[in-house]
């Protein structure tokens, strides 16, 4: 894919998940081309796949740009960003290619870092999952999640979904989810969460670089930055126990480890979907070997969010051991904005 279609497929996404501002930036660098200088070359030049599904090299150049203003570091960009008004596509592109040409190390040193945006709106399908598997095993819950980033949705006890059937989570939470509801919502059943941990390659310290994982969220999206900044906040004061390593070698160690008299959650939300595909066909043999030695005294459950290729939004799935029955749970928009819930038939 040429970095001129990763870019236009990358706006379109934006435009669809809700950011005009996003989307136009990165249009604009489609319809005036890339800046002069080492970083338009090393963009053009970008080894392998920079698309969404490789190394998502535009959300990299607009996380880097945004990253500019929220330090402070370019007050001339910062008057094109929200809550400014949307500029011209011309203007915008020429304040983001000045601003480019004005800070090069700091441009080209983020391009380094893939994009990793905590949607901790996606813990209302953690949630509403981990409510049905309290309901059906009346049990306590360890948490092991891969692909955490910074670890904010291994708090997601810690935040209150409002649903029509009533509210879960606790009710003074300052991350409060309020997606609209395409199903009839489920009547809270209560969970605990006794142990929690997770992996990533590259974790993030929600506390050191908090600015950092904010730039990742798109300007003019205010409710997902304040959600995200307090998601953080919670973080802060419960601070997610997170590895650095394979996802799949740490998994089998921690599947390894016995939790007699509790379920142990396995999860991941759009995290799957980008491991190598051996990696993927390891991951699930470990969890296969896992689920053969599960009881009903300690069983393992394995909740998936992500991208099917069917749409809209991404699909949730639920497989619970000791049977080894897979689940379908409905679907979830990828910022959480909308919930489509299947209750499991266990």
């Amino acid at each position: 894919m040429t970095w001129k279609n990763a870019f236009s497929a990358q706006a379109k996404s934006c435009r669809d998940l809700g950011s005009s501002f996003t989307a136009e930036l990165l249009d604009s660098f489609v319809t005036f081309g890339l800046p002069d200088g080492p970083i338009g070359a090393r963009i053009a030049h970008w080894p392998g796949d920079i698309s969404s599904n490789g190394a998502s090299v535009p959300l990299r150049l607009a996380g880097a740009l945004h990253g500019l203003v929220l330090e402070g570091r370019d007050t001339e960009l910062a008057a094109f960003y929200p809550p400014h008004p949307l500029a011209e596509p011309a203007e915008l592109h020429n304040a983001a290619c000045a601003a480019i040409s004005r800070h090069e190390a700091y441009i080209d040193h983020r391009l380094n870092d893939a994009p990793q945006t905590n949607e901790v709106a996606r813990a209302s399908a953690l949630i509403l999952a981990a409510d049905a598997l309290a309901a059906q095993t009346d049990l306590p819950i360890v948490l092991s999640e891969l692909g955490v980033s910074a670890g904010l949705n291994l708090n997601f006890d810690r935040f209150r979904l409002v649903t029509p059937a009533g509210d879960f989570g606790p009710s003074d939470s300052p991350v409060v989810l309020t997606p609209d509801w395409r199903s009839p919502a489920p009547a809270p059943h209560g969970f605990t969460i006794t142990e929690r941990q997770g992996v990533d390659l590259s974790p993030r310290d929600p506390v050191a670089e908090r600015i950092r994982l904010l730039s990742f969220i798109w300007p003019d999206q205010t409710a997902r930055f304040h959600r995200i900044e307090a998601a953080l906040d919670i973080a802060a004061s419960h601070p997610p126990k997170v590895a650095k390593s394979d996802a799949v070698d740490w998994l089998a160690e921690r599947l390894s480890e016995a939790h007699p008299g509790h379920l142990h959650l396995v999860y991941h939300t759009v995290a799957w979907q980008y491991f190598p595909a051996e990696v993927q066909t390891r991951g699930e043999a470990i969890l296969a070997e896992a689920g053969a030695r599960a009881t009903t005294e300690a069983p393992l459950a394995r909740v998936a969010m992500e991208a099917d290729g069917q749409g809209p939004g991404a699909k949730l799935t639920l497989t619970l051991w000791p049977d080894g029955t897979t689940h379908d749970l409905g679907r979830f928009d990828f910022h959480g904005r909308w919930i489509d819930w299947s209750p499991p038939r266990f």
